[in-house]
Order: structure tokens, then sequence, then C-alpha cells
């Protein structure tokens, strides 16, 4: 009884704390870094499930586990829902400015609206313990955009007084202020026995990404998603310190932006009036996601993977579309691509870029790239023609130059819609970037390399070594919609199999190189030109009627890869990993089931 004793690990009650209701007849105590179950005991401190992890594990149940310093208290202390005040000052103690001010007061709003989720009983009666006061400092108190560079870090602090919680969280910018945010939520959470919200105390907790980099791309071309689907996915990434979505707007299949220079295309190109994405619906969107501390950044994928929402733009401005047999112009139906040797594709482009700057602000843009076919242009008489006019023959090596041609026209594009100045651009691995290819169309300076081949692929090491920066999406590991029934053929789909979490979180950017032979010791070149990584769900076999299952828990997995970059496999992870999952599920999100729930209240007694 003494040993156990010790392991129990202390809640502070108020006087008037509550004891367990008669419908509670187990506990949960803390042994050997476990949450064991066993039957009430009133003689002793008793605390629920929930409580019990917040304690029991090194990490507590956060998610991503943080990377710098983590002193946790391991005492719980009740705290009064009706008493929480969360007030935000800038580095020398002044208000916040008008536009960081309204993104942290949104942060305050969806971190109040958090413990109304897990306070589920307040309507039954008052609730007891000590007030919490938030206080947030924000070094810089006007960047408002999230950039490559941007600092994420914070620091949070929780101690106990006479008569209070205190949680002290200090950033540079809003964007760490707001993860600190988060992760005091998570430190927070309702004790079903006790019948009472707890924090977790004398806490001391430095924090900073691994990655600056650390996205989910949602493909809403193939199928259509609402922008309600899109905020619970953006949701979903705040909760677990993901910081870009990208969003792949328009494909062959489907134009749902709703372009103001050019409204034909989502006219024509919509699957339905109603199945498109106002400027307002975007607005609301990347506003959404910035209070979120996430970055929205726009896909307009050419010169393949177009077709509908162009029919209007008259003749030869797209080629080969919904051709058939489909399989000879693109590796699936519908097939189409712009023509580059029509200027009037340049003109229209200008104006979908013009509207896309206008209302995403990005600070990168992504101009696709991906899977251009050859045999589409060779379709087109008045392609050949212009390649034979302009002393160029028919074999691949001309095509790359035709490529290059309209990815240098649209370029120019690109500068001009953001006011004249250039931007990064990031491009999928293709033809273009190919062993020996890449360093004769593109410049390092300018283009960021998204890789989805597999994790192995000898152009990794490649690309480095050129000097290119690198987001991974690699498809072995990344790409979530693997792994279902075949939708063209019998079978299943292309990249099957299905993708568990724990390859997921094992997905080591740098161990990747490391395998490829580059030295990417931590103050080499090499280190720094990988930018983290991206989940990728592209919607063949998916709408938002799935989406949440496909992108969570897993995605999640990523997230801790890129935010801590562990050293341990995904076994030390997987009770907070099942904590998290729970935690999604709390806050709406329909995050797939990955154990029974046995499991979860039986820590330690199913297989890993």
């Amino acid at each position: 009884m003494t040993l156990l004793l010790l392991l129990l690990l202390v809640v502070s009650f108020s006087a008037t704390g509550n004891w367990a209701q008669e419908s509670q007849v187990w506990m949960w105590v803390c042994q050997e870094g476990k949450c064991v179950k066993q039957p009430l005991d009133r003689d002793m401190t008793p605390q629920g499930l929930q409580a019990c992890k917040l304690v029991c594990d090194t990490y507590s149940t956060l998610w991503p586990r943080p990377r710098g310093k983590v002193e946790l208290g391991r005492i719980l202390a009740p705290i009064n829902y009706n008493s929480i005040t969360i007030t935000g000052t800038s580095g020398d103690h002044r208000a916040l400015s008008k536009n960081v001010g309204q993104f942290f007061n949104i942060a305050a709003d969806t971190f109040s609206n958090q413990l109304t989720t897990l306070f589920k009983k307040r309507e039954q009666r008052p609730s007891d313990g000590k007030s919490l006061q938030v206080r947030v400092t924000i070094r810089d108190s006007y960047t408002r955009a999230l950039k490559i560079g941007s600092d994420e870090s914070y620091e949070l602090y929780i101690s106990e007084a006479d008569t209070e919680i205190q949680a002290s969280i200090i950033s540079t910018e809003f964007f760490g202020a707001r993860h600190g945010l988060e992760t005091l939520h998570q430190l927070i959470t309702f004790d079903d026995v006790t019948d009472s919200l707890v924090i977790m105390r004398d806490v001391n907790i430095t924090d900073s990404p691994a990655f600056p980099f650390r996205s989910l791309v949602l493909d809403t071309a193939r199928n259509y998603f609402s922008v309600a689907s899109i905020k619970r996915t953006i949701d979903g990434m705040a909760a677990s310190k993901l910081n870009t979505f990208h969003w792949h707007l328009t494909d062959s299949h489907s134009f749902p932006f709703q372009s103001q220079t050019y409204p034909q295309l989502s006219l024509y190109g919509a699957y339905t009036p109603q199945q498109i994405y106002t400027p307002q619906d975007i607005l609301s969107v990347v506003e959404y996601a910035r209070a979120r501390g996430i970055r929205v950044v726009p896909e307009f994928d050419a010169p393949a993977h177009v077709g509908e929402g162009w029919q209007w733009a008259g003749p030869n401005v797209t080629v080969c579309v919904n051709a058939q047999p489909w399989i000879n112009y693109c590796v699936e139906p519908p097939c189409g691509q712009l023509n580059p040797t029509n200027d009037t594709v340049y003109e229209i482009l200008g104006g979908i870029y013009h509207d896309m700057f206008a209302l995403f602000e990005p600070d990168i843009f992504h101009m696709g790239g991906d899977e251009v076919n050859f045999g589409c242009w060779r379709s087109s008489p008045e392609i050949v023609n212009w390649m034979t006019s302009h002393h160029l023959g028919q074999t691949d090596d001309d095509y790359l130059q035709l490529w290059d041609i309209f990815q240098k026209r649209a370029y120019t594009k690109v500068v001009e819609a953001n006011g004249g100045k250039e931007i990064p651009i990031v491009l999928w691995t293709s033809h273009l970037t190919a062993q020996g290819t890449v360093d004769k169309y593109l410049d390092n300076k300018t283009y960021i390399i998204q890789i989805w081949t597999k994790g192995s692929d000898k152009v990794i090491a490649e690309l480095i070594n050129k000097g290119f920066r690198v987001i991974f999406s690699n498809y072995d590991a990344l790409y979530f919609d693997c792994g279902f029934g075949a939708w063209i053929s019998e079978g299943n789909n292309w990249c099957s199999p299905y993708i568990g979490w724990q390859k997921v979180y094992m997905n080591n950017p740098y161990t990747m190189l490391t395998d490829l032979g580059v030295d990417i010791s931590p103050g080499t070149e090499a280190r720094e030109l990988v930018l983290g990584a991206e989940a990728a769900l592209w919607s063949e076999q998916v709408d938002e009627s799935s989406v949440d299952g496909r992108f969570w828990p897993r995605a999640a997995a990523m997230a801790e890869r890129l935010w801590s970059n562990p050293d341990e496999g995904w076994q030390k992870a997987e009770y907070r990993m099942l904590a998290h999952r729970e935690r999604l599920v709390r806050q709406g999100i329909q995050a797939e089931a990955l154990e029974p729930q046995w499991c979860y209240q039986n820590e330690g007694s199913c297989p890993e």
C-alpha cells in the first residue's frame, strides 16, 4: 500500500471539492508510466482516466510533444470554469496592435470554447476550483502573416497561487502564442470521477518546431468540399500544430474557384452553381486559418490537370480534353492540358493568378507542374506545327523545352500578379525535375520542389545536392488516399496498401536523406534545405463525408514528426496518440479509431 500511495499522483482539491458520483465504480492509478484501472477506493484520492493520463506519461497527453525544455509538476488542481481570464499584451506591456489583437481574441475565444467542450456538466451545478489567469505576451505585436522563417516558439509557465492558477505564455510572434494556448489547453481536462475541471500546475515548457513547413494538401476539385469541412480540417491542424494548408483548388475534373476576372471558368467548370468557392468563401477560410496559426497556400496546377471550365476560352487553348482512350493522354480521366503555344492561355492565367493573389496574399505559391503528358501535346496539330516552325522536333527533350517555355512565361504572370515582386514557387517532382534535368530549367533560388515519389528516390539526393529546397510528400508514407478499392479498374488503387499512423510517424526526412548518402548534420546547408513535409489527400474517392477519417489521426502522426522529430519509435508515442485522437473527437473531428476503446482504458494490455 505504501508503494501504491507513492505512485499515486496527488490531485489538489478546493475546500468544496467534489467526490465521485454514486455511479462511479472505477478509478485509475498511475503505475510505472501506465494508467491502471482499479475499483474506486474512497480512502484514496480518486482520479478519472483523463486525469490519470494527464499526469502519467512523460510528456503528459501533449501532442505534438514539446521539443525543448519540459518540466511537468504532475499535480492537478481544480479550476473554476466560470472564472477564467485571458489577457494579451505586447513586449512593452502595451496593447496588441489591431491586426494581431484581432487574431489573439479569436485564439482566446477558441481556447475558452475548448474548455466549454471539456466541462460537459457545467450547466448542472456551479463550477468549483480556483480562478485561472492566462497572461500572454507577444513581443512582436504587428506581424499577422505566417511566412517561412516566422518564429513559432513559445514559453509556457503554470503555477498555483493562494487564490488562483497563473499561466504565462511568452512568444516573439502571434503564432508561438497560439501554439502556447494549444499546449495549455492540452494540460487541462475534465475529471469525470471527481467531477471537476483540472489543470496541471508547476509547468515549465520552452518549445519550438523542428521543421518550418508542416502541411496538409486537400484536393477540392475531384470532389467538392464545403467551407465548413475545410475549416474543420484546419481545426485539426491547429490542434496538432500544423501550419500550412495547401489548397489544390482546380483540376481537369472541375473548376470551383470563382475568378473575378474570368467568372466563366467556374460557370462552365463547377459541378453545380452551388459548388463553388466565392471570394467571400476564400477570404473566410484564409482569415480562419491565420487566426489558428496556419497559412493557406493556393495551387493552380498547370500546364496539365486542366479541362472543365475552359470550354468558353476558344479553340486550341486546351488540348486532349476528355480524349479517349484516356490512358494515351493522361494518368486518369478526364484528360486535358493547356496549349503552351497559344497566347490566350497566358492572358487567362494572368487573370487567375491576379485573383488568387488578391485573396490569399501568399508568401509562396504552388504552380503544380504535375504529370504533364507529352503524348497529349503531340496529338495537337497546332502544337506540332509550332514546334516545327521553332526548329524543335518531337522527342521528349524537345517537349521539355516547350514545357520550360510555358513555365517561364507563366512565372512572369505570377510575378505581375504579386505586384512585380518575385515569390518562391513550389512545383511537384516531374520530368522537369528528373535526374540530370532540374538545373537545366529551374533556378534553385526560386523553386521549391515537392517530392511525391518514394522516399528512396535518388532524385531527392540530387535535388538537395543542387541546392533546391524540398518538401517531402513521398507517396509511400504521406498519400492518405492509398489503400482503397480502385476506381478505374479492379482490385486496389495504385498506391496501396493503406498507410498506418505508425509508418507516417516514422517517416523522417533526415533519415531518408541519410540513407541516400546526403550529409544532413546540424549546421549543414543540406539540412537547411529540408523545409518539412506535407500529407496529401487526393479526392477521387473521398468527399466531406469521409475527409475527417482519412486525415485524422494520421496527419497528427506527421505533425509530431515535424514538430518534435523524436529519436524514439512510434511505440513510445502510442498512448499519447490514442489520447490525442480522443481529443480530436471531442472537438468535433471524426478521427478514425485506431484500437478498441478497451486498449485505451487498459494501457499495456494490447500488443505493441
